[in-house]
């Protein structure tokens, strides 16, 4: 959706070991897209199943304080990493029963506004909550130890096993910074955490509630 906002307003994207160079213009995009269309579309998702949600961004109620990222001595414009999550607005949101849906954008104490990446979100919100679970829905099954090869999907592994797969070079490229935010969040106090495929059906509770699940489940 990012994308294809930036090429409607001719601004090329750019990206970093993953990251999007994020200059002011680029911003202001990923913000009206991210915090607008995409946050809204996934609240009205939600409650046409009977659930009551909202749509925030980080920079609403100082929930997600943010700090400029470098990355490799690079800097990626307004590209930001969490320094702070406020877990009272969070608390008193679950507290009335409504699920929070919020877009991966914080801000500095300047009030500067900052792009983040939403896995660095969403681990950094499980561990301040103190979350027995996080689970990212994605568009692959899980983490594979060949990944040309869909019948070696690796069901369970624990932190050490996570490190040495990437030292190793089993986990590789896109799949890397997502198993090091499942490393962090189990390292910082969450009990489990799971790399599912979003676009199955039901594969929250294929994976929750049955033996082997359907992805990968990261213990410490």
């Amino acid at each position: 959706s990012i994308n294809k906002m930036l090429k409607k307003l001719s601004i090329e994207p750019k990206f970093f070991n993953g990251l999007r160079i994020t200059d002011e213009e680029t911003m202001e995009v990923v913000e009206m897209v991210l915090a607008g269309n995409v946050n809204k579309g996934i609240v009205n998702d939600i409650q046409l199943q009977g659930v009551d949600a909202l749509g925030l961004c980080g920079k609403d109620g100082n929930l997600l304080e943010a700090k400029k990222k470098i990355v490799d001595g690079k800097d990626l414009g307004f590209v930001g990493e969490v320094i702070n999550v406020k877990t009272s607005l969070l608390k008193e949101i679950l507290k009335n029963s409504i699920i929070p849906v919020i877009a991966p954008i914080g801000k500095d104490n300047l009030g500067n506004t900052y792009n983040i990446n939403a896995d660095d979100v969403a681990a950094a919100i499980s561990k301040s909550l103190n979350a027995e679970k996080l689970v990212f829905l994605t568009d692959v099954s899980g983490v594979f130890s060949n990944i040309n090869d869909h019948t070696t999907l690796i069901s369970e592994m624990n932190v050490d096993q996570a490190l040495s797969y990437i030292e190793d070079g089993i986990i590789t490229n896109g799949m890397i910074p997502k198993v090091k935010c499942c490393v962090e969040a189990i390292q910082n106090g969450v009990n489990t955490v799971h790399i599912i495929d979003g676009r199955v059906e039901h594969s929250l509770l294929l994976e929750i509630l049955t033996p082997n699940g359907i992805g990968t489940m990261f213990i410490k």
